[in-house]
């Protein structure tokens, strides 16, 4: 099977993770994936196949006699979809010779138009596969999945040289929580990749450091009639709160390495009040500076209107892989070389956000992250090609030939 042709079949799938769960994964249908995958890594000859309680799914392709003492490299991939937008009942559009122009979505209010998503024009001449405006589409990450399953198929039918393989897929990564059980030290890999990026070319060893923060405010709340100098309004103090923040600093005006707070979720009347942002930098000093300065608003809040009025949580998601990798820039230098073989110019590319490589790369397993050939991930206007997709495939057999050289 080609990849694209997986990946029709896995999107019909609903894997939809959510927040805020505490069972593991965050929701059972995901097992209706990783049991499928279980068995179709057995039926291509992938051994040690096993899918553990907490849906993580893990199989070897042992490596070529000969070459037992060749690096092992895994490759892994995310089975959940983002809780962004429905993950169900999804029903893709296959478009074959795409024009490069603009699509309209189904009977959806959606489309995807040059305007929005400029790229399209490069893909003339593909067959791009769409959703219908109702659903997105899945292939984040269930193309990096397809592409996975793909090489391993035709590593194992065309007997190509190889080291040991190791493959993982994983659950509730759109949640935050794709690494929380994975199992490095059973994996058995050296290094690994995460097949979850972008265009089929990219290659991302950086990423944001992470951390969520929510704000607790306390008002006191008294007759509006008879309240001067004695109620504090907690709705209002949250507002106040988010303008000491830099108003530049936000996801919607800043790109490439600039960092940001974003404000995902406020609540509150004059009795209390809540803030949830995400903060994000590249850099770990601004990281640390973006902590202190939310540290700094709620001292200088708490002395206006009294200790306690203010109270912040601050906690770390993710860091910055790339000093994890620079130590093992054999890695990116090889997937450079990958993509080069396959035809294609290679671009890396800082992520404005994390991957579950991210995560693995601090628990002792090195692990950048490769394209898929995806756009737009997370809504209806998500979209790949089945060219990307193979182009993907060839990537992942040329890194299996480089370290098996």
């Amino acid at each position: 099977m080609r990849a694209y042709e997986r990946l029709l079949n896995y999107v019909k799938v609903y894997t939809t993770s959510e927040d805020e769960q505490e069972n593991v994964p965050s929701t059972s249908r995901q097992f209706d994936l990783g049991n499928q995958l279980a068995e179709e890594l057995k039926k291509i000859g992938v051994q040690d196949v096993r899918i553990d309680d907490k849906c993580y799914v893990y199989g070897v392709i042992p490596a070529t006699e000969g070459l037992e003492e060749k690096p092992a490299i895994g490759f892994i991939a995310h089975m959940d979809t983002a809780p962004d937008f429905s993950g169900e009942n999804v029903n893709p559009q296959i478009i074959p010779e795409y024009d490069g122009g603009d699509v309209k979505l189904g009977d959806s209010e959606y489309a995807l138009t040059l305007k929005d998503f400029p790229h399209l024009a490069s893909l003339k001449g593909r067959t791009l596969i769409t959703t219908d405006g109702s659903t997105l589409l899945g292939a984040d990450d269930k193309a990096g999945v397809a592409e996975i399953m793909t090489m391993a198929e035709q590593v194992i039918t065309e007997n190509i040289p190889h080291g040991k393989i190791c493959i993982g897929f994983t659950p509730d990564e759109e949640v935050g929580r794709g690494a929380d059980f994975f199992d490095v030290e059973d994996f058995g890999a050296d290094f690994a990749y995460t097949v979850d990026g972008g265009a089929e070319n990219e290659i991302e060893y950086e990423n944001f450091n992470a951390a969520g923060a929510k704000v607790k405010i306390k008002g006191f709340s008294v007759h509006p009639g008879s309240s001067k100098n004695t109620m504090i309004n907690a709705a209002l103090v949250a507002m106040e709160f988010n303008n000491m923040l830099p108003a530049g600093d936000t996801p919607a005006n800043t790109e490439e390495y600039e960092g940001f707070f974003h404000l995902c979720e406020m609540s509150g009347d004059v009795s209390s009040a809540s803030l949830d942002y995400i903060i994000r930098d590249h850099d770990s000093a601004m990281f640390a500076c973006r902590q202190e300065l939310m540290r700094h608003i709620v001292k200088l809040l708490n002395e206006k209107y009294g200790e306690g009025t203010v109270t912040l949580i601050i906690k770390e998601q993710y860091r910055n892989m790339k000093e994890k990798i620079e130590p093992c820039m054999h890695l990116i230098d090889n997937a450079k070389k990958a993509v080069q073989q396959s035809g294609l110019n290679p671009k890396t590319v800082a992520i404005r956000g994390g991957t579950d490589g991210a995560r693995l790369s601090f628990m002792g397993l090195p692990c950048p992250n490769l394209g898929t050939g995806g756009y737009a991930f997370h809504g209806p206007c998500e979209h790949i090609t089945v060219e990307g997709m193979d182009y993907a495939v060839e990537n992942l057999k040329n890194i299996v030939n480089l370290y098996a050289c």
